[in-house]
């Protein structure tokens, strides 16, 4: 079953034009709810965790959005599968560490997933191409209503909805957008915008989320307060901080071509260079000279319709897609797979255009 997902993922990532933006890859809004009377995930036994898993399931399965969907339970999945699942987003490091008790249910247009008893009994997540927080919100509380309707949430009128972590109570809401920032990166001006946004109450995380580097220039950027402040208010706030972070950004593409021309061509060029002939290549040098040729669609060196095709290969050259279904392969033959799928892809490109 976990391999038809992935093969549809697939598929649809190749497919159509992107919404993507140059900046902002895609949005995120996360809701962490718990049931009332119920122990946390992590102060609950296995019998708690199953009986809680049971309700929440079958509401799910009651939902039309969410009925020809996929359900998985975390100690039915191989190692290897979970990392899949973690690379495509639907679900966190932490819950692929887990097994009996907790699983995962994946909408049928993979844009939604619900996380059961991770650190908290539920994680609602959507996620959409490009800039989308007003219009996810939308999608995400007409769902969440629907679940509130059919299971008892522990709210607090002082406190808001009730969490695990004391950082999520209150609207339980995570808002964070993926962001690509080579601009920002390769002019040294990043750490200036990471502590500037930290001081306005934001978190920059890498590619996966906490812990995770930023591959490829790619950065979460997400609110850390969900304390006091309205869903509206914490979307409108990180709204307007990301709209700042894209315009720096843009100014630092600028500048930097403008200033630096010959070493910027020379690295995309170097990176669709590499990318075609490659025969021997790991994940993080893979992402970076993937980052050069979304620049170089941004720069018009090449067409727009190639940005959906970067951006599906930026999660197919990971490890657990590299690897799947042998996980017993070593990681030459995994840097050797990975080069293949990227010289596949790229000598089938138009040569780059540096006259526009």
């Amino acid at each position: 079953m976990i391999e038809e997902l992935i093969k549809k993922a697939s598929s649809k990532g190749t497919k159509g034009t992107s919404k993507a933006s140059s900046v902002v890859i895609s949005s995120r809004l996360r809701l962490a709810r718990n049931l009332k009377n119920y122990t946390f995930p992590n102060r609950a036994n296995i019998a708690q965790k199953c009986d809680i898993l049971s309700n929440i399931e079958t509401v799910l399965k009651d939902i039309p959005y969410m009925k020809k969907g996929y359900f998985f339970k975390m100690e039915e999945l191989s190692s290897l599968e979970k990392i899949m699942l973690v690379e495509r987003h639907w679900i966190s490091r932490e819950l692929s560490e887990i097994d009996e008790g907790s699983a995962v249910s994946i909408s049928s247009d993979h844009l939604c997933s619900v996380m059961i008893n991770e650190e908290d009994h539920l994680r609602i997540q959507f996620i959409k191409n490009g800039f989308n927080l007003n219009a996810l919100w939308k999608t995400v509380n007409d769902f969440d209503d629907l679940l509130e309707a059919k299971l008892p949430y522990a709210f607090s009128k002082d406190l808001g909805y009730i969490t695990a972590c004391p950082s999520n109570l209150g609207t339980g809401l995570r808002a964070s957008v993926m962001m690509h920032l080579p601009g920002l990166s390769i002019s040294d001006n990043i750490e200036k915008v990471i502590r500037a946004s930290n001081q306005l109450g934001l978190a920059f995380r890498g590619l996966f989320g906490e812990g995770s580097d930023a591959s490829g220039h790619i950065y979460q950027i997400s609110n850390q307060q969900t304390l006091g402040e309205s869903e509206k208010d914490i979307l409108d706030r990180l709204a307007g901080v990301l709209k700042n972070i894209i315009e720096h950004e843009l100014n630092a593409r600028i500048m930097y071509y403008e200033k630096n021309k010959e070493i910027l061509i020379d690295k995309i060029h170097r990176s669709f260079g590499i990318l075609q002939n490659c025969h021997l290549i790991n994940s993080d040098e893979a992402m970076n000279h993937l980052s050069f040729m979304r620049m170089a669609i941004d720069l018009g060196f090449l067409p727009e319709e190639f940005r959906r095709l970067i951006d599906y290969l930026f999660i197919e050259i990971q490890p657990g897609h590299i690897q799947y279904p042998d996980s017993n392969i070593s990681v030459e033959l995994r840097d050797i797979k990975r080069a293949e799928l990227l010289r596949n892809n790229f000598n089938k490109l138009p040569s780059l255009n540096f006259d526009k």
